[in-house]
């Protein structure tokens, strides 16, 4: 396994499905699958029953077919499969990339290329439509930025800016300049 990897590789916490309160904790770490149990019930028997915890390495994980049916009961089958490839040593590296640094991955994508990665999941659709990117974006493709288009990217966003072609983009500077220009005459009288 890669070394530079955090201890913990995955946790997730959730209630189990009703008409349970149980509560339930899945920890995968770089050697083990930890799973924890607290039950919850008003009934007198269960009071006095402590918390419980399994825990398996990798590979007797990937055996224990009555562990991956309780984690696929409370979790899902989407959360099992995910905790298949960490313990298989598939790892999406991509995933653990902070916003910042993928923004800067995805500003130097053709347009047909950005477009295409927003489908591929919520997160790259989020980062390709952020007015971070757009921004990075319109300064790498504009020779200077004035504080008025500046100003109008904080209203419009900027990729809307960048998609507007610039015959229009004079025309709602001009606008935005001549309301502004008629609340300054308006605070004077």
């Amino acid at each position: 396994m890669a070394s530079w990897l955090p201890e913990t590789l995955f946790e997730i916490v959730g209630q189990g499905p009703a008409p349970s309160k149980d509560y339930y904790q899945l920890l995968v770490t770089r050697s083990q699958v930890i799973f924890r149990w607290w039950k919850i019930s008003l009934r007198s028997e269960y009071r006095s029953s402590k918390p419980g915890e399994i825990k398996e390495t990798h590979e007797d994980f990937l055996e224990n077919s009555h562990l991956q049916v309780q984690i696929a009961l409370i979790f899902g089958a989407r959360i099992l499969d995910y905790v298949f490839n960490l313990c298989e040593g598939k790892f999406d590296f991509l995933e653990r990339l902070s916003d910042g640094l993928l923004l800067s991955i995805i500003s130097y994508l053709d347009l047909e290329d950005v477009a295409r990665l927003s489908q591929t999941c919520r997160r790259f659709a989020k980062l390709c439509t952020s007015d971070m990117l757009w921004e990075q974006i319109v300064r790498s493709s504009c020779d200077t930025i004035t504080s008025e288009m500046r100003a109008l990217a904080q209203d419009i966003g900027w990729r809307q800016m960048f998609f507007t072609n610039k015959f229009q983009l004079q025309r709602q500077l001009r606008k935005r300049k001549q309301i502004q220009d008629s609340r300054r005459e308006k605070k004077l009288l």
